[in-house]
């Protein structure tokens, strides 16, 4: 698939990104989609591999370093924004409409993981998007993460973490945890997340295995599961895998049954949640949803 490097700005923040473009374009012009990723994610990893599989599938494909992360600018480094990623995904948009080739009415948005709450959100409240796709998505909740945690246990990390924000702005400087580990302080304690980003099977030469100790704050109070009210307007297709320890498969069955649109869900056979980041038995089954969905719903051109 041709595929070319490219830079579009996002509130005077350079993002850097790659376009996948079908190798046989119609006369007529083609649909597109911006892709938001995982947690820490940039473009030549999980995304990248989705948009060229798109791309395979007719549809230009826009993967990008959100900023803050890889080789996109902003600050401070690799700090999670889940707002200014929102913002990302409007400006990814607002890029593709003007692009020689696309039909600026042909337009959507998939996530995947974390980046499945981005997209919603984006998706939602931006008229110009008609369908979005939420591929094993992480649908951040407050409310879960308390009931989770527990609420002392919530407060008192909530309480921590601005204590420790206090201390940044005292010093100037961010606070950062190690991105994944198998074991100890991290902001993925996770070894399935670290089986991932922290072995071979990252392909990644920019992603770097840190995150502030702010970006806890922004995971324990982004609510990403408002916006499926909003969607009355916008296809929604969720995608999970059957078998998830993080994000689990009901959690992904409410948010189907929230949404207000139009709707569809499916299900991918899994082991893990990270097999629909990179396993092709389940990635190459999910894009090719993504792609029937889109094509369903962005309309001819």
């Amino acid at each position: 698939m041709p595929v070319s490097d490219i830079t579009f700005d996002s509130g005077g923040i350079s993002l850097a990104g790659q376009l996948w473009v079908p190798a046989e374009e119609p006369e007529n012009g083609l649909p597109a989609v911006a892709i938001s990723g995982p947690l820490t994610g940039v473009k030549d990893q999980v995304i990248g591999y989705y948009a060229r599989l798109l791309a395979e599938h007719g549809l230009v494909a826009l993967a990008f370093d959100p900023r803050n992360w890889g080789e996109s600018q902003g600050g401070p480094r690799n700090h999670e924004d889940p707002h200014g990623k929102i913002a990302d995904l409007r400006d990814a948009i607002s890029w593709l409409r003007a692009q020689p080739g696309i039909d600026p009415g042909r337009v959507g948005l998939v996530g995947v993981c974390a980046g499945g709450s981005y997209a919603l959100n984006a998706a939602a409240f931006d008229p110009r998007v008609s369908a979005v796709a939420c591929v094993a998505a992480a649908y951040n909740s407050p409310a879960a993460m308390r009931s989770q945690f527990g609420e002392e246990m919530y407060w008192s990390l909530l309480g921590q973490l601005m204590e420790a924000a206090e201390r940044e702005r005292e010093s100037g400087e961010a606070a950062y945890v190690p991105a994944v580990a198998a074991e100890g302080p991290a902001l993925m304690p996770i070894v399935e997340a670290f089986e991932y980003y922290g072995t071979d099977r990252n392909p990644s030469a920019v992603w770097e295995n840190r995150a502030t100790v702010a970006s806890q704050r922004e995971l324990l109070t982004f609510d990403a599961l408002p916006a499926a009210d909003f969607l009355e307007r916008t296809a929604l297709l969720v995608v999970h895998g059957t078998t998830d320890a993080f994000f689990p498969p009901e959690a992904a069955q409410a948010i189907y049954e929230r949404a207000a649109g139009p709707r569809e869900i499916d299900w991918v056979e899994t082991t893990t949640h990270i097999d629909l980041y990179d396993q092709p038995r389940c990635v190459e089954p999910a894009a090719g949803k993504v792609a029937a969905f889109m094509h369903a719903h962005l309309g001819s051109a």
